[in-house]
């Protein structure tokens, strides 16, 4: 088996390749090489099955080099973030756009197809969404980084449909928790606020108290990239919207007392920024019964999702628990 993360040196990928090697097999076989592609690539183990190759995934040839051996599964994680690629637009199509149709074309092999784990975004749907919603919604993306996600689903669809690359695409809600530090991310306060309160410090949230949106832990969506490359027979559709939580910043500030002591809600001041929070701060409950029946999930609970992005416990052996969804 052989298998290629791209962004490998990013927050989910290290995650990933981390949790590929410990468990040393992927869709029933054992793992002979896993090639990682990313701009810098410093810190991963000494693993003789790692195959490293630090470049830019806009170059063509970089990507004929890392395909050169055959690769039977792809994780494409790589991805210019919205507020970057939406104040970058030319970086942001280069990348997220042109260089994965790039990698989409080498990867068609009608005798062979190789599966593809994409991580799409539910920044598709857009803004200005109903008080309910399930997976049938239209996407109407209000962000270039939105569109062009969109754009790789509808490519990606069509190859599957062709038998050309066994493509399944997932859309990420929030991932918790980030670094802190400069990411692009626009919805970087979810992470911001939770390193902020695990640490004991004063955080001044952009939206309000009662902002929802859709969170996941990095731990949680690692179990559904690798779910997603597991699945023998996904069927006809191919594009999935993951289950999520979806919480109040209160209710994760809530959840954060309770993990690091009563203190901390002190610590949070609100100033919500209009635009920020018609963005970020107004996702509705969301049903994903299709994506529940295959196997997908989400953290839980709001606790649950503070102990797994701030890995407060111990990271059980990977078993696929009973559901718990919304």
């Amino acid at each position: 088996m052989r298998v290629m993360v791209t962004g490998a040196a990013g927050f989910l990928g290290r995650l990933l390749v981390q949790q590929l090697l410990e468990q040393g097999r992927l869709r029933g076989q054992p793992l002979e090489a896993v090639v990682l592609l990313d701009q810098q690539l410093e810190g991963f183990p000494a693993d003789h099955r790692l195959r490293l190759l630090a470049g830019s995934i806009t170059e063509p040839t970089l990507l004929r080099r890392a395909l050169a051996d055959g690769v039977d599964v792809v994780f494409h994680l790589v991805s210019i973030p919205g507020g970057a690629a939406e104040q970058q637009y030319a970086l942001g199509q280069q990348v997220n756009l042109l260089a994965t149709l790039e990698l989409l074309d080498q990867l068609r092999n009608a005798a062979r197809p190789p599966v593809m784990v994409y991580a799409s975004s539910v920044a598709v749907y857009g803004a200005e969404l109903p008080a309910r919603m399930d997976e049938q919604l239209m996407p109407r993306p209000a962000l270039s980084y939105g569109a062009h996600k969109l754009m790789v689903e509808t490519q990606l669809s069509d190859l599957a449909r062709r038998g050309e690359v066994d493509g399944r695409v997932l859309r990420l809600p929030g991932i918790v928790a980030r670094p802190r530090e400069p990411n692009g991310l626009r919805s970087a306060f979810m992470s911001d606020l939770m390193h902020a309160l695990a640490a004991g410090d004063a955080y001044c949230c952009p939206v309000s108290a009662e902002a929802t949106a859709w969170w996941m832990s990095a731990r949680c969506c690692v179990d559904n990239l690798l779910h997603a490359a597991e699945l023998q027979d996904p069927g006809a559709q191919r594009v999935w919207q993951l289950p999520v939580l979806q919480l109040a910043i209160g209710e994760v500030v809530e959840a954060l007392s309770e993990a690091f002591g009563d203190d901390r809600r002190a610590l949070v001041s609100y100033q919500p920024e209009a635009d920020l929070e018609a963005l970020f701060g107004r996702y509705p409950p969301l049903r994903t019964p299709q994506s529940r029946a295959l196997g997908f999930r989400h953290d839980g609970s709001a606790q649950a999702l503070v102990r797994n992005a701030l890995n407060l416990s111990q990271r059980p052996r990977r078993v696929r628990a009973p559901l718990q969804t919304i």
